[in-house]
């Protein structure tokens, strides 16, 4: 059982998955399901009925399918698992902020989270185990990378969240903001929004849906190419090449300027206005002189900068501003005519920061 607590691509090689014996049901299409049933000697009707139950409502199992046969949900068991990973802890915010650490068939473990406004329900979702960007204040990229998500695993956060959720309640938005650069999983990242935002699928809009990347120019103009409006969010943190390279070491091989080019394209290809992530971290990037020169990178854009006070990770020295210095530097860009606001933080009484379970769980066992 979960312990629940309560609290008022291609550049970056990967260990690929194996697949294991039994799939998970979610790795069969519409078609593929249509296929197994017939091996089965059931009719191909049963395939809309089975991804009803599995896309809209809200089960654990494959013995709660009421309206399939005795015979045909024993076959679904002992052929599929329901689920490809299993719930190893679950905290609860004050604020109702949900989040989840997964266990995945081969024992690594990702995090998914549930963010509740009064208009909107947010799932925020992992697409790799570990991360390989080395951004010195996350914790999800401490451990390294191990592989990439499927995507079957990267769908089922978002439904085994949706499943938790209450009767009245469902999920508006997602973002790919968790463990992991969604751009180095680029083909998984794919074919699991084809899936969220297709009618037969989850049925979100695609502008209800932020992609976050540190900035992969070549994968950020492939996003553009694919003709969907997913919004961008460019993880920054820094405004010249010499400090972003301290704070995200794979800046080296790429630099501000060609990010920012591509983010441009991006914005030309899709009319999406970009948001710039921007953590705040007291006396690294926080200064005066910093918020000016972030400002005039940002002058003539279409953008929106999205500045995020740094959770705090045990395992690390740096800290969060105290809220004096963030608006300050708020101030500054805004007198510039810089669009910015102060990320508002959730499940701040709970291991908010991204791959912080994870790590905790890690180096413990």
């Amino acid at each position: 059982m979960p312990q629940s607590i309560s609290q008022a691509e291609s550049e970056f090689p990967v260990v690929q998955l194996q697949v294991p014996t039994r799939r998970a049901i979610m790795d069969l299409d519409s078609d593929g399901l249509i296929a197994w049933l017939a091996t089965v000697h059931q009719p191909k009707f049963r395939a809309g009925q089975i991804r009803r139950w599995l896309v809209q409502r809200r089960i654990q199992s494959f013995e709660q399918m009421t309206d399939l046969p005795a015979e045909l949900r024993t076959q679904l068991t002992a052929e599929f698992r329901f689920s490809p990973f299993e719930i190893v802890r679950h905290q609860i915010s004050r604020d109702e902020t949900e989040k989840l650490l997964l266990k995945l068939h081969d024992g690594e473990l990702v995090e998914c989270v549930l963010m509740r406004d009064p208009d909107r329900r947010t799932v925020c979702i992992s697409t790799q185990v570990g991360c390989a960007m080395g951004c010195v204040f996350c914790a999800s990229g401490l451990l390294g990378v191990k592989r990439n998500l499927t995507p079957t695993e990267i769908i089922e956060q978002v439904l085994v969240l949706h499943r938790m959720m209450k009767d009245d309640e469902r999920i508006t938005n997602v973002v790919v903001m968790g463990i992991g650069e969604p751009l180095a999983n680029y083909q998984g990242l794919m074919e699991s929004l084809k899936f969220l935002t297709a009618k037969e699928g989850f049925g979100l809009g695609a502008r209800r849906i932020t992609v976050s990347t540190v900035g992969l120019p070549d994968k950020i103009r492939e996003l553009a190419q694919s003709g969907q409006q997913y919004n961008l969010a460019v993880s920054l943190h820094a405004p010249n090449d010499a400090l972003r390279t301290e704070i995200v070491p794979v800046n080296k091989s790429i630099g501000i300027q060609e990010i920012l080019s591509a983010a441009d394209d991006y914005f030309e290809m899709t009319g999406r206005r970009i948001s710039y992530e921007y953590v705040l971290m007291s006396g690294i990037n926080d200064r005066p002189e910093h918020a000016e020169e972030l400002a005039s990178l940002m002058r003539g854009r279409n953008a929106h900068v999205n500045l995020i006070p740094m959770n705090g990770v045990s395992e690390l020295v740096m800290t969060a501003p105290g809220d004096p210095d963030t608006q300050q530097f708020l101030e500054i860009l805004e007198a510039r005519g810089v669009t910015a606001t102060v990320r508002k933080r959730k499940g701040a009484d709970i291991d908010a920061a991204c791959g912080q379970l994870r790590l905790n769980r890690e180096t413990v066992t």
